[in-house]
């Protein structure tokens, strides 16, 4: 029997593919007890054991982070997918994820796709703004692929939008011998099928791996809410100028006076969509609160 580490990078029915040392990828199967409480993620990194052909993972190792839904773990950077046509990205989606990534001290990057057809200036102005960093680009002419493929390299990076925005496309550009299934657009909805199934991580070189995940809808939607209100103001690091210097300690930066962050809205500091969202995710942890009560 021979003991190895390595990184799941895809688990199915109960099996995990394992990526070792030298390319090698091992099928295991859990032990018992690692299958129950918080089983292992896509992303995880495990020591497995190999003996006749067959492997076992015997212990998952120490994450920096984890997400329920989709289950995967140890992310480096979030790769958010907009677009401002067919479909339309609504800015409170990319915000609620980028709160949801900043909760967990992931790296946020956006990529506002299909910029051929439409370049989706305003999203770019927002973020920028906001202090993101934002890519242009597009998954048919292949403006941009060589800029994203460069912020990836050397990290686990997840993609995720909303359904039909250009993910798997995009893939198929940064890797063509994936040839990853892409879903059509309804032109009357606006919206996509989802193509992925579960998550799985896609080696791309230089170091990166990419988590392809479900759209907007299945990303993590109910850890949203798991994000205290009193703590949400952290997860916009454009607000972070401002906190601290309000007129009070508990400024909850909606109605008080002496808000500084509000301040910085009327200013053109902080921009207006960004603290929206902001206002939209207070009340619905606020509403969560009241229920669990």
């Amino acid at each position: 029997m021979s003991k190895r580490t390595g990184r799941i990078v895809r688990s199915l029915s109960g099996f995990y593919d394992v990526a070792i040392a030298g390319g090698e990828v091992v099928t295991c199967r859990a032990r018992g007890i690692l299958r129950r409480g918080s089983p292992p993620l896509t992303g995880d990194f495990v020591e497995i054991s190999t003996e006749g052909g067959k492997g076992m993972l015997e212990k998952v190792l120490p994450r920096k982070n984890a997400f329920v839904r989709p289950a995967v773990a140890n992310i480096d950077m979030m790769v958010i997918f907009a677009a401002n046509t067919n479909p339309v990205t609504e800015p409170f989606l990319i915000d609620r994820v980028a709160a949801i990534a900043a909760e967990q001290e992931v790296e946020v990057l956006l990529c506002v796709n299909k910029c051929d057809l439409d370049p989706a200036l305003d999203l770019v102005k927002i973020y920028t703004a906001a202090g993101f960093p934002v890519i242009s680009a597009s998954a048919e002419t292949g403006e941009g692929v060589q800029q994203l493929r460069g912020r990836v390299a050397g990290k686990l990076s997840a993609f995720t939008g909303n359904s039909g925005v250009g993910k798997s496309s995009m893939l198929n550009r940064l890797c063509p011998q994936l040839n990853l299934p892409v879903g059509e657009v309804s032109e009357k909805l606006g919206r996509g099928r989802h193509t992925t199934r579960h998550v799985e991580l896609f080696a791309l070189g230089d170091g990166a791996y990419i988590a392809d995940t479900p759209g907007f809808s299945s990303f993590d939607t109910d850890r949203m809410e798991a994000i205290l209100k009193e703590n949400l103001q952290y997860a916009f690091p454009d607000f972070a100028p401002y906190l601290g210097a309000c007129r009070f300690r508990d400024c909850a930066h909606r109605a008080e006076p002496g808000c500084r962050v509000r301040a910085a809205v009327e200013a053109g500091g902080i921009q207006p969509s960004r603290y929206e969202s902001y206002l939209r995710m207070y009340a619905a942890a606020e509403a969560e609160r009241a229920y669990d009560r």
